[in-house]
This record gives structure tokens, sequence and C-alpha cells, in this order.
């Protein structure tokens, strides 16, 4: 599995944030992150906690929010950043190395269960805590926010066929050409899932190996395919103007940003701050928040996180 660009094999793990940014992320990942904290903070009585993430830029982001969040809730913090893989963090909320990390509904509930076929928001939120209680493992709530592959077309090609929606795109899927990573072919929710929930043959189809990146945005772009499967948060949507196709029948599994905890570590102050977060947390967030640090700006997670909580009004 190609690291650079979180290839179609990782978003059965992990959705990515920002394909561009993950040589960035490599290059802050030295050592055993499960071994020594890469920072701490601490305030008062609610409680400490250690907040972890994933190897790529977005979950880092989003855990520096939770950790920015209960400091000024009171609560000491602890960061593990840069841990890797699901079973890699799962195993560390299991054995107490970390309290927190923000995760993605369906894929969490896809790792839980194998044979999943819940696909829409609120069925798999409902889903999760039987699969977690087994494991001593909780969430709360969810986010608006969403870090999911989508069907995504040009403005003109919106134009052209009257597209909104991946039904709108099914009744001219064979005049279009289709890029997304070579495992769409067979996956349930790639080429097989296009055609059972919708009736969409592509005339053609397009493997591209970056993970809806910089290549895969390009062939969109100059007209080499008329739709592509790129992730919800890339910054690319917006500064190209792209269309990103509603789909009403769940083909792709929702993917809310959702705070998943060790039971009984969270105090109810920790609670709420982090409720208060998924309240105000949005996909456009996201997308700003993968710009700053993947982009041209090349933030750091943890100041990116602190501009956003002082936009919200969470810190001072």
């Amino acid at each position: 599995m190609k690291l650079a660009g979180k290839t179609f094999a990782k978003r059965a793990l992990l959705p990515a944030g920002a394909v561009m940014a993950l040589a960035l992320t490599l290059t802050a990942c030295g050592g055993n992150p499960m071994d020594s904290p890469s920072g701490s903070s601490s305030s008062g009585a609610a409680g400490s906690v250690t907040v972890g993430s994933a190897n790529f830029p977005e979950s880092q982001v989003i855990a520096q929010i939770y950790a920015g969040a209960l400091e000024a809730a009171g609560v000491t913090v602890t960061s593990k950043l840069n841990i890797g893989s699901r079973e890699a963090y799962v195993g560390g909320l299991k054995d107490g190395s970390i309290d927190l990390i923000p995760d993605y509904t369906g894929n969490l509930l896809g790792y839980l269960d194998p044979k999943n076929t819940i696909s829409d928001k609120d069925g798999i939120v409902k889903a999760l805590p039987t699969k977690l209680t087994p494991l001593g493992l909780s969430v709360l709530d969810p986010a608006a926010a969403e870090d999911k592959d989508a069907m995504v077309v040009t403005k003109a090609t919106a134009q052209k066929y009257s597209l909104s929606s991946i039904e709108d795109l099914a009744k001219v899927c064979d005049k279009v050409a289709l890029a997304a990573p070579p495992e769409f072919s067979t996956r349930d929710y790639g080429l097989p899932g296009l055609k059972a929930k919708y009736s969409c043959v592509p005339s053609k189809f397009q493997p591209i190996t970056d993970g809806g990146g910089p290549l895969t945005v390009k062939a969109l772009t100059s007209d080499q395919v008329q739709v592509a499967d790129i992730f919800t948060t890339s910054p690319a949507i917006p500064d190209n103007a792209l269309v990103v196709l509603s789909d009403p029948k769940n083909n792709f599994l929702a993917q809310q940003v959702i705070p998943l905890y060790k039971t009984d570590k969270l105090s109810d102050a920790a609670k709420q701050a982090l409720n208060n977060v998924s309240k105000q947390l949005t996909t456009d967030d996201l997308i700003n928040l993968n710009r700053q640090v993947s982009g041209d700006q090349k933030l750091d997670p943890k100041d990116a996180a602190q501009q956003w909580l002082k936009d919200k009004g969470i810190v001072k």
C-alpha cells in the first residue's frame, strides 16, 4: 500500500483529509508515537485526558481541536499524535495508552463489523454503541462534518447534463468517463455499488492511484474524465469550483467526525466540551483547516486548531 496520497486501500481504515499532505505528515512521525507524548498542558479539576490522532493531518487538527476545547473546560490534556491505523489506536484506547481520538462513523462501524450493510448517518450512529460497549469504548455526538467519498464533476459538466445528484448522473452515465483508485472497480461502494443502486455504468473507468489527489483533479478539470471520486474535505473542490453530487441512496458510507473514547474516562465537563465541538464542526471547516495545514500556509495543526477554537468562541 502506497502511503503518499492515502490510496484507496487505506480508505477502508481511514478517510483521507488532504491527500497532498501525507508527505508532510510522515516527516513528523519520528519515533513510536505511542511511547512519548507530543506535548502536554494542564489546568484544573475536570480530570485528565490523553488525546490521540491517526497519522494524517486532518486527524491531527481535529485532535488538537479536542485538546484545546478540553483545556478550556479545565481538563488536563496530554497529546499523543500520529499513532497510525485504526488497529493501532483502538488498541491504544483499550489498553489505556490514550483516552480519546477523533474517528469517522462509517469506517469505524465497518472496522467493528466487517459485514455491516448500514450506510446512512442515523443508522450508523445508532449501531456504534452496541459494537463498542463490549470493548469498553464509547462515542459522543457526531459532527455535521464528513470526510467521505463523493462523485464530483466540474461546473461545466453539471450544467451540461443538469446534474445535482448521482441519480441525475445515472441518466447520462453511459456518456461519461469516471476516475477513481483502481480498487473502485471492485469495492461494494465503487462501480458495483453505482450499478446496483443507481444503474450507473460509466462509459469508461480510468484508474488513478493518488486517492482523489492532484492527478485525479487534473484529469477531471481537463475533461479527460467527467466524474471523479474525491473526498468531500479536499480543498480542491472549492478551489476548482467543483460540484459534489448528492448520494440519496447512500451508496457511500456516511463518515461523520465523532469522538471515540475509553468508557468512563471522560468527566461530564469533558463530554460537554467535546459535544460543543461536534455541534460546530462542519465539512467546510475541515476543508479550510486542511488547506491551512496542507496548502501553501503549512500551518502547524495545533495553530490551525487554536484559530478555529477562537473563531468559534470556545477559547479566547
